[in-house]
């Protein structure tokens, strides 16, 4: 759900973005988080996140980017996005891989 934080322009995004993916047929659980990573790496590249990562706000705006680098999508996810997943599960040796090997480790767990 939407943080207090939010602006009414970033609620009305949400919103927005949330009833898109529910009419695309997308399940009420995913197409909160989806909005909500939308709306939240809007706010880091906007300046108006306390936090944000390198990725949120170097990275090109989610519109733009429309589903590049999801996790099916063409590009599939960056390096960044991999190396952050696999130090996450604990995959040993990742800093020394590169996308294909990332990509392979992380199909085994």
């Amino acid at each position: 759900m939407p943080k207090n934080s939010w602006s009414a322009k970033r609620e009305r995004q949400y919103g927005h973005i949330k009833e898109s993916l529910l009419k695309r047929g997308e399940e009420i659980h995913v197409a909160e988080e989806i909005a909500a990573r939308t709306v939240n790496k809007e706010r880091a590249q906007h300046g108006e996140a306390e936090q944000a990562s390198a990725s949120s706000i170097n990275d090109i705006s989610s519109g733009r980017r429309g589903g590049l680098r999801s996790h099916s999508g063409a590009g599939g996810r960056t390096l960044a996005q991999l190396h952050n997943e696999a130090r996450q599960h604990g995959v040993k040796g990742r800093s020394r891989m590169n996308k294909a090997q990332l990509e392979e480790a992380l199909r085994r767990w």
